[in-house]
């Protein structure tokens, strides 16, 4: 597999090895010794799933205090998916990475705890998968605007299809510190 890093430290894109033939292909999409290797978690308390149309956008969500790690992978068709960086003191905070994943590019986004996640539907319907590492937590869940211009995400879609919860979503700058995650820098 390929790991790259992004402009966010501990975001990471990973691309399986696909193999393909006549039959069509087969990928692993997640083995503890490879993921743990690449600082990904060993363990997961969650697998989510959601099924999404052309022009919904899910998000910015995070959870606090009990944060949760997330690792995006679609198994039908595309998404722009968005990492920003909401942990109070970070040298990136309010910073994002927006990766287009696909079931045909293979790639998947890690997105570690102390982070907002996002995704906007590029293709007729989108199914995606999601492992997260600590389970949901509905008292500690966090919805930033999806169109903070703080943050200042360029989604592809200006009227986007969006959930009750998400349409009040509140900027960065109006959560007070205690409600975000805290930045430790790595030793």
């Amino acid at each position: 597999m390929k790991v790259e890093q992004t402009t966010l430290p501990g975001v990471v894109i990973i691309t399986p090895v696909v193999h393909t033939d006549a039959r069509g292909s087969f990928r692993e999409g997640w083995e503890r010794a490879r993921y743990a290797a690449a600082g990904l978690p060993g363990a997961w308390a969650q697998d989510n799933i959601s099924m999404s149309r052309l022009g919904v956008l899910r998000g910015l969500h995070y959870q606090h205090p009990t944060p949760q790690g997330k690792l995006v992978t679609v198994l039908r068709g595309e998404i722009m998916d968005v990492a920003a960086d909401v942990r109070a003191g970070s040298p990136d905070f309010g910073k994002f990475v927006a990766v287009t994943l696909s079931f045909e590019n293979a790639r998947q986004l890690w997105i570690p705890e102390g982070f907002a996640h996002g995704f906007v539907v590029l293709s007729d319907e989108a199914l995606v998968h999601y492992k997260v590492s600590q389970p949901y937590d509905p008292g500690g869940d966090r919805t930033i605007a999806w169109n903070d211009p703080d943050i200042g995400i360029p989604w592809p879609v200006s009227s986007p299809i969006l959930s009750a919860k998400d349409a009040e979503g509140r900027r960065l700058s109006d959560f007070r510190p205690d409600e975000l995650p805290q930045y430790r820098p790595r030793a």
